[in-house]
């Protein structure tokens, strides 16, 4: 043995040093990752051909082997790391050699080329990386990043630590924007830090917070690096976990784990949502504590100009917040006494089937007694009980064609039992309101008429829908019986939106907080996945883009404004009328109505190219798509240069020897725990692209093949990644801002400013390891 060690542990030894030198050599890092598989590979295979490596084995032949397994211990669970006093005999560690390692290693890259990037499943979903780095690169290069900053510092300002708490509110929106934690530092960094210099601030709580502030977009969606880790997350915990019922003597994982394996990408956003705004909280609530105990380093800034019209704080406090939550709990309340609710009458050709017992029961004795650990003698017992009555009532209905009597009982009981009042426009009358409101609440002394008469537009919707029309009124009668309400109401909206857009606050925050919310409104809603989402993302970033530089330029901004209107009218259009005119039979209604969706269409998608034109003549669109490409590409060359790298790993036994070292603990907090403090020592030298592709498909099969919740694992690591990338001496972060900090900020002042963030990320790693429910929540809350 060379050097006393293992060949299977100087292979590792040789990947690891391989990989970083070849990153720290300075040549692109998808190159090098590749360039390490392959220099790795061969180092190893001549060390093995000449016999230097030499890898022992447990000899299964042996007596004490048999033993071992007599006793009742599983094979798959024999490691010399739990059994090191085992018999063993000396192998190569290419057991077949390396010419045969070599072969399938061409083949296998080939298939995960194919799988992954070409072909694959999660093509798809990475294609959402594609839009959201463009959508966050537009809205950093047509500077709305910079009317943010200067709002929320106006806002802010006058508070003890304001500018701070700016910063990592503006953090917060870029990384829900952009989720590209370089390009937000860098920001941030040349935008806001000079001027929290220049108003007195500390350098240390300036860089901490921008630094920090940065990082969020590690975690708040919707975040790439939670687009990259659900991509491999979801395929993890499937076959972990079927390999986990399998060794427990179950059929497959659903029978063990009594729901499916699967974890998707719009799940993952999620569940970190709330552990975003719980470390964007901290974050603001440290620079506002720091301020208070030294007020002379983080002063109140009071800028100059008003925000609008002076309000006072019985007005702000009734329309901004009294009138919206009123109209919420309302509908909300409403909803539950079935006054608000849906009025479809669409009813399945086919009855529902019928409930079946919690946990599957007809199992073997080694999976039941897995479940009953897994779940608890008390659930087994329940589904047991369940089982028992199904079958006495003669079994699990699966399911079968109604008759037309069935079908047409079925449609008059959900005609009688439909609220009066459609959960849509019950929706749409709560927007309108609000804007309403807040209309009033921006200049209270302009003349009330208008928004009175949108509100008794309002009301007389309302009214309208409750009375006149029901569960079988067409979607054309209802347009007709709606028209005079509506009108009145937009006709009211229109002069509210006219007295919002002169608010400053409400005339920055609001575009960019729409778009954020219609993109993770999708996706957190179940609307749709990622990807259209994504999608939806960049043409809105584009098109804002577009509107502000019009603005800049005194042009009309028109055209941007109706291809808005023409989308929203081609969702209410597509939601409310069936648009499918290749049918036998199609109505005029339906007609009409497809020729209108249709109008809509072209006109949004002649904005889209107008608004890509404008952004070109203004040099804006050019920079982007290049940028954009060189960002993905690089995305997608690391992501088939990794494929390589692992492959080798697995060719001489590394991943198995890895995962039999963790297993060896027999505690899966321990396992864990071990994983993260290696991850979090790679996040000094490895970026998460590399951590993502490389490390966590080899630690996956193991922190995601025990009882762990997968939604947890994968937020633990993101938040994991993101402590890392902030630490000091080597924390990706750290290097960017010090690339764009002036001469005045030493690498001293970042170091030591960053430290108090660095523990609040710790605090926030053991508060969700305390408190899982905090990402679990969300998930649990809204249907998928």
């Amino acid at each position: 043995m060379l050097f006393g060690l293992d060949g299977v542990e100087i292979g590792l030894i040789i990947v690891f040093l391989t990989l970083f030198s070849a990153i720290l050599s300075g040549f692109p890092v998808a190159f090098a990752i590749g360039g390490a598989g392959v220099i790795s590979f061969f180092i190893i295979a001549a060390l093995d051909s000449a016999g230097l490596l030499v890898h022992q084995a447990i000899d299964s032949g042996s007596d004490a082997y048999r033993a071992l397994v007599a006793t009742g211990v599983r094979e798959d669970s024999i490691s010399i790391f739990r059994y090191p006093d085992l018999p063993r005999y000396a192998m190569p560690v290419f057991e077949r050699g390396w010419e045969v390692a070599l072969d399938r290693n061409v083949s296998f890259i080939v298939n995960r080329i194919n799988e992954r990037v070409i072909a694959g499943a999660s093509i798809e979903t990475l294609l959402a990386v594609l839009m959201f780095v463009m959508m966050g690169i537009v809205l950093e290069r047509s500077k709305i990043a910079d009317d943010l900053l200067k709002t929320m510092a106006r806002v802010f300002g006058p508070l003890p630590g304001g500018l701070a708490v700016s910063i990592v509110v503006v953090g917060a929106f870029l990384a829900a924007s952009t989720g590209i934690v370089g390009a937000t530092v860098v920001t941030m960094g040349l935008l806001a830090l000079p001027t929290m210099l220049r108003n007195n601030y500390s350098p240390e709580l300036a860089t901490g917070v921008i630094a920090a502030s940065g990082t969020l977009g590690q975690i708040i969606p919707p975040s790439i690096v939670i687009v990259l880790l659900g991509t491999l997350a979801g395929d993890l915990y499937s076959t972990a976990q079927e390999a986990r019922a399998q060794s427990m003597g179950c059929t497959d994982a659903l029978t063990y784990l009594g729901e499916p394996a699967v974890v998707s990408v719009g799940t993952l956003f999620q569940a970190a949502l709330l552990p975003g705004i719980l470390l964007a909280g901290l974050y603001a609530l440290y620079a506002f504590g720091f301020a208070m105990l030294n007020p002379s380093k983080a002063p109140p800034v009071h800028g100059s100009g008003g925000m609008g019209e002076p309000v006072t704080r019985g007005e702000a406090f009734t329309w901004y917040l009294g009138v919206p939550l009123l109209l919420i709990v309302a509908t909300i309340g409403f909803s539950q006494i079935n006054v608000v609710g849906s009025q479809s009458t669409v009813v399945s050709s086919f009855s529902e089937a019928g409930q079946a017992a919690s946990l599957r029961t007809n199992v073997g004795e080694q999976c039941q007694a897995a479940m009953i650990e897994l779940h608890g003698q008390s659930a087994w017992d329940q589904a047991v009980a369940e089982q028992a009555e199904i079958e006495a009532a003669g079994g699990v209905d699966t399911g079968h064609r109604l008759s037309e009597e069935e079908r047409a009982a079925a449609t008059a009981a959900k005609i009688a039992g439909a609220a009066p009042i459609g959960t849509g426009i019950a929706i749409l009358t709560v927007l309108l309101g609000i804007t309403l409101a807040w209309g009033r609440a921006v200049s209270p002394s302009s003349e009330p008429l208008p928004l009175q008469i949108g509100a008794a537009g309002l009301a007389l919707g309302l009214v309208m829908d409750a009375l006149f029309i029901t569960p079988t009124t067409s979607s054309g009668a209802t347009v007709v019986l709606m028209a005079v309400p509506w009108l009145l109401a937009l006709y009211g909206c229109k002069h509210a939106a006219q007295r919002l857009s002169q608010n400053e606050l409400i005339r920055v925050v609001f575009p960019p907080l729409v778009l954020i919310v219609a993109v993770l409104g999708s996706i957190l809603g179940g609307i749709t996945n990622p990807t259209p989402a994504a999608a939806l993302g960049a043409a809105g970033a584009i098109m804002l883009a577009a509107y502000r530089k019009l603005r800049e330029d005194d042009r009309s901004p028109k055209i941007i404004l109706w291809s808005t209107f023409a989308v929203i009218i081609m969702i209410l259009v597509g939601t409310n009328f069936d648009l499918r005119v290749n049918a036998e039979e199609v109505s005029a209604e339906s007609w009409i109505a497809f020729i209108v969706a249709q109008a809509a269409y072209l006109y949004a998608l002649f904005g889209l190219f107008f608004a890509c034109w404008v952004l070109f003549k203004a040099g804006v669109l050019g920079p982007a798509v290049r940028e954009t490409a060189k960002v993905t590409s690089m995305v997608f060359t690391i992501l088939v240069a990794s494929q390589l790298l692992n492959l080798v790993v697995i060719s001489f036994g590394g991943e198995h020897y890895i995962q039999q070292f963790l297993q060896s603990f027999d505690n899966e907090h321990k396992v864990f725990l071990v994983v993260m403090l290696v991850l979090f020592v790679l996040g000094f030298v490895l970026d998460f692209l590399e951590i993502i592709y490389i490390v966590v498909p080899i630690v996956g099969p193991v922190i995601y093949g025990g009882s762990f919740d997968p939604k947890w694992v994968t937020i633990m690591i993101a938040v994991n990644l993101q402590t890392s990338f902030l630490t000091p001496p080597f924390g990706f972060a750290l290097f960017y801002l010090r690339g764009v900090a002036p001469a005045s900020v030493t690498t001293g002042h970042i170091y030591r400013g960053v430290l108090p963030f660095v523990a609040i990320q710790v605090a926030g790693l053991a508060l969700l390891w305390f408190l899982p429910g905090i990402v679990t929540i969300v998930p649990d809350l809204i249907p998928n």
